[in-house]
């Protein structure tokens, strides 16, 4: 009997071990999401040629991101990957696998009013997020996960729960708010603005940095690494979610850049924008390093991406934009508007890794198939083997195939960007399907203006409208778009007399 007592002893400290160890080998995640930042604001080429080779730009040789170029060359770059234009939406739709129109914060929240625009939706919810949604960093948590978070938050309005992070799932949140934007990047300043504004704009959770000459930046990512070190230390497979402030307005120069465009012919905002830009990178380097020195570099997965359009006081026309060559910017119905890096990557390969085996992602490699940020969603809970409740509406797929570099015919491409706002472009829906892209835009008292329709594999830029050429073209598109308006239960603006939605109409 003593001998069998022990021999289950062992048994049991045997299955014990191997448990925490299947557990502590769970992968971890880091999410880089990194404010107004357009596709072109990168010395990484994300566009491509004819040949699917990737082609630099007037943009690219302006910009130094040599952490990104890093990362590219560990995974795979997307090069038509699509956020909302504006950045409240992304983050809803990160946080909850949902296209804007349907969990409905289709604008940025305004934490004090209700900025749903003269005639927005009465219903759009601008108080965004809440404890009782499911949430990405919720189902991780409740999966054993660490869940992270440091930077902008930006999910809720004032007064509602979910302004903070820690209520929608997150275990640790460090400068996270109801603002989209902060005072000052500057310590000395204490990340806040002057005047009446101040309280509202300064970076919560950051006290210990006030009165020193640090910049935010540096400040949120020596607090990034600092969470990671615990949560090895404690044993936990974390999720990292790394929403970065820059290079998000005010344009403040960071001196530890600024002479690298001294000279570079662009206007002082521009160059205090391309410093916000280098230390974002030089942020991205420092976590990949990190992750390297506490040994957990081949267990976790990072995921980089904007938010949303450029938003480079570059200073063109508007019908450029500062995402040129392709057309618009941040707000705009156009590919400037929603177009955004991404790039996913093992920050380090290892291909005998069990997640790496899993999750195989291609290195050094482009991938052009349409998707969006809807897809992070599904993506990360199906490499974690994290369940999703069945009454939650998903409208990712996951990007398994494509991140390993093949081709996934099984994916629907199409894209519905839905704004019933004022903003660059005011009160319109987009919807890309395939190689076409239609816009429709609203007006108050319920007629439409004139719709557009591109075909971007022959016009990227959107060059030329082919609406009054292809009527048939047009009528299909129409069509496409009402049904994933009403698919997605969209909200529409109303007309002058406040009530009566304005939708569109089949041709």
């Amino acid at each position: 009997m003593k001998r069998f007592g022990t021999s289950l002893l062992i048994l049991a400290t045997a299955f014990l071990t191997s448990s925490l160890q299947a557990a502590d080998s769970r992968p971890n995640i880091v999410i880089m999401l990194v404010d107004d930042m357009g596709i072109m604001d990168t010395s990484l080429a994300f566009l491509t040629d004819r040949n699917g080779k990737p082609r630099n730009h007037p943009r690219n040789e302006f910009y130094r991101t040599p952490n990104m170029e890093r990362l590219a060359h560990l995974g795979i770059r997307f090069n038509q990957f699509n956020a909302m234009s504006v950045c409240s939406p992304t983050r809803l739709s990160i946080m909850t696998g949902q296209n804007a129109a349907r969990h409905g914060t289709t604008n940025w929240i305004n934490a004090q009013s209700n900025n749903k625009g003269k005639f927005g939706p009465p219903g759009w919810n601008w108080n965004g997020l809440r404890s009782s949604n499911v949430t990405l960093p919720a189902l991780l948590r409740g999966d054993g996960y660490r869940t992270i978070h440091v930077g902008k938050a930006h999910f809720a309005s004032k007064g509602i729960d979910g302004a903070d992070p820690m209520k929608i799932g997150f275990d640790v949140n460090i400068g996270g708010g109801t603002m989209g934007h902060p005072g000052s990047y500057h310590g000395m300043d204490d990340f806040a603005g002057k005047g009446p504004q101040r309280a509202l704009q300064a970076v919560p959770g950051m006290d210990k940095y006030h009165g020193k000459d640090i910049f935010l930046t540096e400040a949120l990512t020596l607090e990034a690494k600092s969470q990671l070190d615990r949560a090895v230390k404690d044993q936990k497979p974390f999720f990292l979610y790394f929403a970065q402030y820059a290079a998000h307005s005010p344009f403040q120069s960071d001196p530890r850049f600024a002479g690298h465009y001294k000279g570079s012919g662009k206007n002082a905002a521009a160059q205090a924008y391309a410093t916000l830009i280098e230390g974002m990178d030089k942020s991205l380097g420092d976590i990949l390093n990190h992750l390297e020195k506490i040994g957990v570099a081949d267990n976790t997965l990072v995921v980089f991406l904007g938010d949303n359009g450029s938003d480079s006081p570059l200073g063109e026309a508007e019908e450029v934009g500062s995402s040129a060559p392709l057309r618009g910017k941040k707000g705009s119905c156009y590919e400037g508007g929603v177009r955004v890096p991404f790039i996913a990557a093992w920050a380090k390969a290892q291909p005998a890794n069990a997640a790496q085996k899993r999750l195989p992602v291609a290195q050094n490699a482009i991938q052009a198939q349409l998707c969006s940020v809807e897809d992070i969603f599904p993506t990360l809970l199906s490499l974690t083997q994290t369940r999703v409740p069945d009454s939650h509406v998903v409208d990712g797929r996951k990007l398994d195939s494509l991140l390993g570099g093949q081709p996934d015919t099984s994916r629907a491409e199409t894209f519905l960007m839905h704004y019933p706002h004022e903003h660059r472009s005011n009160y319109w829906s987009s919807l890309r399907a395939g190689d076409w892209k239609i816009i429709h835009r609203y007006q108050p008292g319920g007629a439409s203006a004139a719709d557009e329709l591109y075909n971007l594999k022959e016009d990227p830029f959107e060059q030329k409208d082919l609406a009054s050429t292809n009527p048939d073209e047009l009528k299909r598109m129409m069509g496409k778009l009402i049904s994933s308006l009403e698919e997605h239960r969209a909200s529409y603006p109303v007309a002058k007399d406040g009530k009566s939605p304005i939708k569109p109409h089949k041709l």
